[in-house]
């Protein structure tokens, strides 16, 4: 959790936007006292989708296969 004082805010709230976003708590502070907690709007957010990056990973078909470095290991 971030806590702020005013002043800070001001200056910065484009970037404590994008944090509070991104699912960092972020508190405003007076006098070094929370005053407030920034949340998002419900809905906000960007809905997660899942499935997107299909086919973009590939696995080669030995992937789990020994490494030749650790053979004296395997005994």
């Amino acid at each position: 959790m971030a806590v702020v004082n005013i002043y800070e805010a001001k200056s910065q709230l484009s970037e404590l936007i994008r944090r509070v976003l991104a699912g960092e708590e972020v508190v405003i502070a007076r006098r070094n006292a929370p005053m407030v907690r920034l949340v998002p709007v419900a809905g906000a957010r960007p809905e997660r989708r899942l499935g997107t990056a299909r086919g973009e990973v590939t696995m080669a078909d030995d992937f789990d296969a020994p490494l030749e470095d650790f053979e004296e290991y395997r005994r």
